[in-house]
């Protein structure tokens, strides 16, 4: 089985982004806002977004099953206030819960946390429980940045943190760290404040004892690690520096995506980092979603730059294609056992 472990419903229609500005037009209106009726999305209206986007293409690139969120992009935790966070991920959530339903062979739920800048990221653990214990969700998005690109919150290793950190733990469900749309100017989304993020996330947790205190907490580094498995010798001589403890130590709960669009990239990624910790992800359809002209392929069809790497042997890409995903999720891997795979 091939899992992709990160997917977004970037093809949702035109008409439920149309209702997020209204609901940001009028956040400081509650008078005014629009109706959650009129964020619904029909059956039919599914079945064409992602039979004609996500469904095709996981069929003609070999993929089996994708772990589905709301979009990355639209999390955009910046705008409006608490009340408006908690309402769009409760719509957002109960529509990727929606895609699962129609097509539970080929896609299992991850959710969006209600966070904006200021508030205790404990109070998103509510809707983390909902999902989870209600609707079977696998998974969360974590944004350590809710400013959108200004950082003006706490590190993520602060122990505002901790509350969320006991949830997930006691839960059994991972978090895949993932900022959402830049409303900094020096930052472009996807290409610097994705990146950027990945990067100073690791960086946070190799200053701290986070996984001291939770030895189970389990966190995804999406598009590859951002610049971490491309400057391990750096971190592994600061770990040493400033903490007396060997990189490797944080690989026990630390994993990394395959989001990496060209085959040097994927190359060193799986030399740099054990198979062990890297998951097959191609974040289809996403940030890149353009033909290479060099190659006439995909940027995004990930599974190539994997199949075609020469120093992995086949238990490796068993490892990044399935085997980790059930071992990271292991509500994944039971949902998966339920329906006899």
């Amino acid at each position: 089985m091939i899992i992709d472990c990160h997917g977004h419903f970037t093809t949702v229609p035109a008409s439920f982004r149309d209702w997020r500005a209204k609901q940001v037009l009028f956040a400081n209106d509650p008078d005014k806002a629009p109706s959650r009726d009129g964020a619904f999305v029909s059956d039919d209206q599914i079945r064409d977004a992602i039979g004609n986007g996500q469904l095709k293409l996981q069929r003609e690139r070999g993929s089996d099953l994708t772990l589905f969120s709301p979009i990355a992009g639209l999390m955009s935790h910046h705008l409006g206030n608490e009340r408006t966070s908690l309402e769009w991920a409760e719509v957002s959530n109960d529509l990727v819960y929606r895609v699962t339903e129609l097509y539970p062979d080929n896609f299992a739920p991850v959710c969006q946390l209600p966070q904006s800048p200021g508030v205790a990221p404990a109070n998103s653990v509510a809707e983390l429980r909902r999902c989870v214990e209600q609707m079977g969700f696998v998974g969360c998005n974590l944004n350590p940045d809710p400013s959108g690109g200004y950082w003006t919150g706490k590190p993520v290793t602060d122990r505002e943190w901790y509350p969320l950190y006991e949830a997930l733990a006691e839960l059994d469900v991972p978090a895949m760290i993932h900022v959402a749309a830049s409303c900094n100017p020096c930052f472009h989304g996807t290409g610097a404040h994705y990146l950027n993020a990945d990067t100073s996330v690791f960086m946070q947790i190799l200053q701290s004892d986070l996984f001291k205190d939770f030895p189970t907490l389990r966190l995804v580094i999406p598009h590859g690690g951002g610049a971490v498995p491309y400057h391990w010798g750096r971190y592994r001589g600061m770990s040493l520096e400033m903490r007396e403890r060997p990189l490797e130590g944080l690989l026990n709960n630390i994993f990394f995506d395959s989001c990496v669009y060209h085959q040097p990239g994927v190359e060193l990624l799986t030399k740099v980092i054990p198979a062990d910790n890297v998951l097959f992800g191609s974040e289809m359809i996403g940030a890149v979603r353009g033909k290479d002209p060099a190659t006439g392929q995909y940027f995004d069809d990930t599974k190539r730059y994997i199949d075609a790497c020469p120093a992995l042997s086949d238990e490796d890409r068993h490892k990044i294609f399935e085997g980790n995903a059930r071992r990271v999720y292991p509500r994944l891997d039971a949902r998966l056992k339920a329906q006899g795979k």
